[in-house]
């Protein structure tokens, strides 16, 4: 075979090869990606609030946020009692009016907690700022878990209820890194609920969950001009004004 022909059929099967392993060296680069796409959740978490814009007294729909205002709720072995107190409280710049929930069990008492708020005079959305906390057993206060603050460690303040919830909505209650990162989804806006209180109509169903804990769920039930009506088993039993000392 003349060598002129030799050498022309191993430069094309040279170049044939190395065209190949190139374009399989390609393929290769192609679909290994460069980075890995990390998805956040999509709960809102930034709320564009001012100090000038809130206030510590008012209502939307689902809220009430006037002195002496309570509410009670109960089950076979437990009761809560929630009362908007006369007091007011700066966190983070801002005055926030305190609102104080009673837990008991067995008609012992379990916890209190003082939790802060503060609603837009503007939209009407009621904002949550954070909580003191006292655990009690046998009379005794042994913990202050699941306390935060706002503009402390980390923590930033949460919506409590928007004035015009809509079915989807989505956003963080509280976001206090590793001690309290609750999120609310509305899920329903016309549950009928009836209870020792009374049956309302209309009434917002959200759910809750954690952050922090994948298995920690709550259903929640608000209704027009009251508020909280039920809270997985606790139910109204009654609802009001009252002077409280």
């Amino acid at each position: 075979m003349n060598k002129l022909l030799v050498l022309l059929i191993f430069n094309f099967i040279t170049l044939t090869f190395l065209s190949c392993s190139s374009d399989s060296q390609n393929e290769t680069d192609i679909s290994q990606p460069d980075s890995v796409e990390v998805i956040e959740d999509d709960w809102k978490k930034n709320f564009d609030i001012h100090p000038e814009d809130m206030s510590t007294t008012g209502r939307n729909e689902y809220f009430i946020l006037e002195r002496g205002y309570y509410l009670e709720l109960e089950n076979e072995d437990e009761k809560v009692i929630i009362t908007v107190l006369d007091s007011v409280v700066e966190v983070h710049g801002f005055e926030t009016r305190v609102v104080e929930e009673r837990e008991f069990e067995s008609g012992e008492l379990k916890e209190i907690s003082w939790n802060y708020f503060a609603i837009s005079v503007t939209t009407g959305d009621v904002y949550y700022f954070g909580e003191d906390v006292d655990i009690y057993k046998n009379g005794e206060v042994v913990s202050h878990q699941g306390a935060w603050k706002s503009g402390v460690d980390g923590a930033q303040f949460g919506m409590i209820m928007p004035s015009e919830p809509t079915v989807g909505q989505k956003y963080y209650q509280e976001y206090a890194p590793e001690v309290a990162m609750d999120r609310a989804e509305h899920v329903n806006l016309n549950k009928i609920m009836d209870t020792p209180a009374g049956e309302f109509e209309d009434c917002l169903e959200v759910r809750e969950t954690s952050a922090i804990d994948s298995n920690d769920l709550s259903i929640k039930v608000y209704a027009p001009g009251v508020g909280l009506v039920f809270d997985d088993s606790l139910i109204l039993t009654e609802y009001g004004y009252r002077e409280y000392y």
